[in-house]
């Protein structure tokens, strides 16, 4: 039997011309959409074999591929939910047949959803890079189709004065204060200051650091720590034997939270969220006087243009050359 049933869902079983038996599932409860895909994986089993041309892969054999090559990404739930809604545009679809239509298809699709153009472009990068995989490492494809991006409001950046922090912390029950002050005094993300152990820290030393599996661009990142780091650790001792934050003897997992989210309201303070914290202390340091290089280091960047975003906020590493085109200047030297 060439498709058969299987509940509600159909079934295709065919012997291909080098022996093999092929037993899959349609994944369609319409017979004649599972005969049409038998017809297909049946034509492309003797193309192959006896016109020795190369096999054809499948969308869906590329997503199984790379799940299983980039599970240990981060990101990779995040890759989950963008290749669902691939899925169903694409799921027994040959790589080969995905060309610059298809592309747009989609990504009009998704635009009539009402998602933003940074969600349609997150899409985008996963899709062009399991092509790419399939191109160039799998040997899948001769090659991939050329698309746009949409373009994207530039990066947002939302601090708060030295003020303003004063009267948000005072708003904060005294957990949260706690962490607040703690991100203000490192710039550390949200999860790892949630996650931050004693085992992280040197006390003597006045150091912490973030494991490389704890930081985004996958590298291990020293964080001294200032006076106002050392008073909220000093603060933390001896209420959990391994975490450093707690809320009533238990473990913090969540920072954003309804009493943050609240406090914010009671202090005035709108647009605002946890992360702002960490641009916060980055605008706090470019204000002071930090070398971009420096503050690179510190906030552990991969890359000085993550940083850059914040050089407006000083001009005191251009002062020494901005008397270059002065009239006063030229006058003296003649």
């Amino acid at each position: 039997m060439s498709i058969y049933k299987r509940k509600d869902t159909w079934w295709i079983q065919f012997t291909a011309p080098d022996g093999r038996r092929i037993q899959q599932t349609a994944g369609t409860q319409l017979k004649h959409e599972a005969q049409e895909l038998h017809d297909r994986l049946k034509a492309e089993a003797w193309r192959v074999r006896y016109l020795g041309a190369k096999p054809r892969y499948f969308w869906k054999d590329a997503v199984i591929r790379w799940l299983t090559e980039q599970g240990h990404k981060k990101s990779i739930e995040t890759d989950k939910v963008h290749l669902r809604c691939l899925d169903k545009h694409l799921s027994d679809v040959y790589l080969d047949e995905i060309n610059k239509l298809k592309i747009d298809l989609i990504k009009n699709a998704r635009l009539a959803d009402g998602v933003s153009n940074s969600t349609v472009n997150r899409l985008l990068s996963i899709l062009r890079a399991i092509l790419n995989r399939a191109k160039d490492d799998w040997e899948w494809i001769d090659s991939v189709p050329g698309f746009r991006f949409f373009p994207e409001p530039k990066a947002r950046v939302r601090w708060i004065t030295r003020e303003e922090s004063v009267r948000l912390i005072n708003e904060l029950p005294i957990h949260l204060k706690l962490m607040v002050r703690f991100s203000l005094a490192t710039g550390l993300r949200e999860s790892n200051v949630t996650n931050l152990q004693w085992s992280q820290l040197d006390m003597q030393r006045r150091c912490a650091w973030v494991l490389a599996d704890q930081a985004k661009a996958g590298k291990a990142i020293p964080v001294p720590l200032n006076d106002d780091a050392m008073e909220v650790l000093a603060d933390q001792v001896g209420k959990h034997d391994v975490r450093v934050f707690t809320y009533k003897g238990q473990v913090v997992n969540d920072a954003n939270t309804k009493a943050w989210r609240k406090a914010l309201v009671r202090a005035g303070i709108e647009d605002f969220r946890w992360h702002d914290l960490r641009h916060t202390w980055a605008s706090w340091h470019v204000q002071a006087g930090t070398p971009l290089q420096v503050l690179m280091e510190l906030g552990g960047w991969s890359d000085i243009s993550m940083v850059l975003k914040y050089a407006h906020l000083s001009s005191t590493h251009l002062e020494e050359y901005a008397g270059n085109s002065s009239q006063t200047r030229d006058k003296s030297t003649t």
